[in-house]
């Protein structure tokens, strides 16, 4: 079975708009690829030269703390409470020069947990580098080194990209040192490829066959003009080495999030609250729409959401936002993302086979969600008194479980989760932060008795 590996892998996101001060200078050119006056190439190397300079190599280092392992009969001396040894563990992944001042574009998993962040350029100065910012949602973290007058990339208008493109990855794969790897754009817009499950995030990929493989998260996709069109993050392999499936960030999302991290260090996205299943043809015929109808199918709102109060039902079909054609489930979610919070945007819907436009408020992304589809609150006493629970007893009371929740089999409304991987929860942000990729263990008080739970979060292999 194929494997999802982060190479050092997503959607428009709202961002709060930033004083004039804190905003980067970013050099565009939005002009399309290809002009109509194309001719035979025989070497791209003037075009590549200028981007070598402004892909840097991240060397990331960070402490761990893990059990030492002991013969069985040792275990009982420690009274189940394991030693502990600390693991330093090393990162390596790429990045991309965007300003002359040190801002540097990379990957959320390249740095994610660094203790200590270093810098190489390309012509072999070290530097040291402080996180400016991250957004997990996306992949996409901004680091900055201080310098001046760095080379720099030009930033394309990614959304103009075709499939047939050529692009070319740049980045230092496997610490060999910079590497140069060309192919063209296999697809545009690549979602439902559950690398950023665990974090409810935001997937729309180009996918490329140039060749990335581990080492190369963060490093540049430019095109036949030398410009930026995104940041490799992702390959698709069963073997953790390139076949030539392999996703980048498309730049104008990259761009939009370093521009709000760099100003605000946060990015601030609408919220709608619904669940929702892409239109097919067979349920277009059965909700009166033609077959060849695109829209979502909403299968559940959350209670006093803006959808909800804005009067979105289950069963309505979303066909546009704000006038925007909406094709699929993931589209739509990238769709209002695209908001801050607190925009009015109408959208266009069918409710038992007639148009209706709904107008909604949006809110912020949803704080108490837990997993997806799972909404949590801190225990209250009122939360105590009704299910007959002392004092003492902590945790997150589920408030909602949707539907379409991978977790609705195993995670019930009125439960009260009280340990994530045998550590206590007080608030959803620690809890989350408990959570793993892979399996994980939950302490839950259900019906009048406590016990375990085993969930599973997907998410990529993590790579180098």
């Amino acid at each position: 079975m194929h494997a999802m590996i982060l190479a050092a892998a997503l959607s428009l996101a709202a961002i709060s708009s930033p004083s004039a001060d804190k905003m980067p200078v970013l050099r565009r050119d939005s002009s399309p690829v290809n002009d109509g006056t194309s001719k035979v190439v025989t070497s791209y190397a003037d075009v590549v030269d200028p981007v070598l300079k402004a892909v840097v190599s991240v060397y990331s280092s960070k402490t761990v703390r893990q059990e030492i392992p002991l013969n069985p009969f040792f275990r009982q001396f420690f009274g189940g409470q394991l030693p502990q040894q600390e693991i330093k563990e090393e990162g390596l992944g790429s990045g991309v020069v965007v300003t002359p001042d040190g801002y540097i574009l990379t990957n959320n998993h390249v740095v994610e947990g660094a203790d200590k962040l270093t810098v190489a350029l390309s012509d072999n100065r070290i530097y040291p580098a402080k996180l400016v910012g991250a957004d997990p949602k996306t992949d996409i973290a901004v680091i900055k080194i201080d310098s001046k007058n760095l080379p720099t990339v030009v930033l394309a208008d990614s959304d103009k990209l075709r499939p047939g493109d050529i692009v070319f990855a740049v980045g230092n794969p496997l610490n060999v040192g910079e590497t140069v790897t060309m192919g063209i754009v296999s697809a545009k817009g690549r979602s439902n490829l559950n690398l950023l499950d665990d974090v409810g995030g935001y997937e729309s990929f180009i996918q490329t066959d140039a060749a990335i493989n581990l080492g190369n998260s963060g490093g540049a996709l430019i095109d036949a003009k030398g410009r930026l069109v995104g940041i490799n993050s992702a390959i698709m392999s069963p073997s953790r080495g390139n076949i030539g499936i392999g996703f980048a960030i498309p730049v104008n999302l990259a761009a939009n999030i370093m521009t709000s991290l760099i100003a605000t260090g946060t990015v601030r996205r609408g919220y709608l609250g619904v669940t929702g299943e892409t239109l097919t043809p067979d349920l277009a015929e059965q909700f009166g729409l033609a077959r060849d109808a695109s829209g979502v199918i909403v299968t559940d709102v959350t209670p006093g959401s803006p959808a909800d109060k804005a009067g979105l039902k289950p069963s309505d079909v979303v066909t546009a936002v704000d006038g925007k054609p909406v094709g699929e489930l993931e589209a739509m979610r990238l769709l209002i993302s695209e908001y801050p919070p607190n925009t009015r945007v109408p959208l266009s819907i069918v409710r038992d086979s007639k148009p209706l436009t709904l107008t909604v408020t949006l809110g912020a992304e949803n704080p108490d969600e837990f997993l997806t589809g799972v909404l949590v609150r801190p225990l209250t006493d009122q939360d105590r008194q009704q299910l007959g629970i002392g004092a003492q007893f902590g945790g997150l009371f589920v408030t909602h479980v949707a539907e379409t929740s991978p977790y609705a089999q195993d995670i019930a409304q009125g439960m009260v989760i009280v340990q994530v991987n045998r550590m206590g929860v007080a608030d959803v942000v620690s809890a989350r932060r408990l959570l793993q990729p892979g399996r994980n263990l939950l302490l839950i008080y259900s019906q009048g008795a406590v016990r375990y739970l085993t969930v599973t979060v997907q998410a990529a292999n993590s790579g180098g």
